[in-house]
């Protein structure tokens, strides 16, 4: 069992913080569908901007499945610590601290990834977090800056001595975003380095993949973020593989259609039926990706603004899949 204080996760696959995916209704579907911990779209530790509506929507919890993580993002010490502390009141179980991402308006801010070049800003961020809240935090990081500074195992060390209680790493370094193939030798001589848990992160996608890579690794969990956009029950496929080494079958269509039906439905919900309507434009178009006559769909479908329209829309695509009116 994977401990991170006082919670335990219920599995070894967990779902990666992405900017604008990983919002409540999603969070919620992944861990419907498997997921054994979720963590939130990264939060900025500016606490002046929390006001607008969108942060105000990224730092609701109600409702949500324990343990509830929350990551935050800054490079400023006293105002990440701030940030922990807000957010813990506002019902946080757990603080993430984010030096993963790669995007330029993050790393421009000395935030993110960026943070991989300063060792002792590092330092000071993650022991004010730890002190600021009496919550568990964990950490995101990538390997290092780029292939030629790759200082993951130093920045590893410098979170385990600070207090983080758990740390994830993504195979790349920040100047590779996500480009080429994630590599593990880092992850896995990290996983050598600490004793907290370590879990492995970048371009795994599939139940053999995942396995593949904690074999390599070492590590306590896998992490996964893009492979999840569209495919929600990756989550369920991974953990009944890793317990029985035996492959799910996929989601017969009708199950799809469901889980894409409560996901749209949690959409409308959550944002409003006109923001709704926007923000489900992009999951229904990774949800339907792979399944035939989904260009064209996707063509009509993004030009509806109704939710109940999205929702017969949605419905009569899958009737006409399940009767073969599409071909492949």
């Amino acid at each position: 069992m994977i401990s991170i204080g006082p919670y335990q996760l219920a599995n070894r696959v967990i779902l990666a913080p992405m900017a604008g995916v990983t919002d409540q209704p999603f969070r919620q579907l992944c861990r419907r569908l498997g997921a054994g911990l979720v963590v939130s779209e990264m939060v900025t530790s500016d606490t002046r901007l929390w006001n607008s509506r969108k942060s105000r929507l990224r730092l609701q919890h109600d409702g949500e499945p324990e343990p509830r993580s929350v990551q935050i993002a800054g490079g400023d010490p006293e105002m990440m610590a701030e940030a922990a502390r807000m957010n813990a009141q506002l019902g946080a179980q757990i603080i993430d601290i984010n030096m993963g991402c790669p995007a330029k308006k993050v790393c421009n801010k000395a935030a993110g990834s960026a943070l991989l070049r300063d060792e002792p800003l590092v330092a000071a961020i993650c022991e004010a977090v730890v002190q600021a809240v009496d919550i568990p935090v964990t950490l995101k990081i990538r390997t290092g800056w780029d292939p030629e500074n790759r200082n993951a195992l130093r920045v590893a060390r410098i979170a385990e001595d600070s207090g983080i209680q758990a740390l994830a790493v993504h195979g790349r370094t920040r100047s590779e975003l996500y480009t080429g193939h994630a590599e593990y030798d880092t992850i896995a001589a990290v996983k050598q380095s600490i004793s907290i848990p370590v879990f492995a992160n970048g371009d795994i996608d599939s139940p053999q993949k995942a396995a593949k890579v904690l074999e390599h690794t070492g590590a306590d969990a896998v992490m996964i973020g893009r492979a999840a956009q569209g495919r929600p029950w990756i989550f369920r496929e991974i953990d009944h593989y890793l317990r029985g080494g035996e492959l799910l079958a996929e989601p017969a269509l009708a199950e799809q259609e469901q889980i894409l039906m409560q996901h749209l439905e949690a959409l409308h919900g959550f944002y409003g039926a006109e923001h709704g309507a926007r923000i489900a434009r992009k999951h229904v178009s990774w949800y339907l990706q792979t399944l035939p006559g989904a260009s064209e769909f996707r063509r009509d479908f993004n030009r509806i603004t109704d939710a109940e329209q999205q929702a017969r829309a949605i419905a009569g695509y899958f009737s006409r899949l399940l009767d073969g009116d599409l071909a492949a």
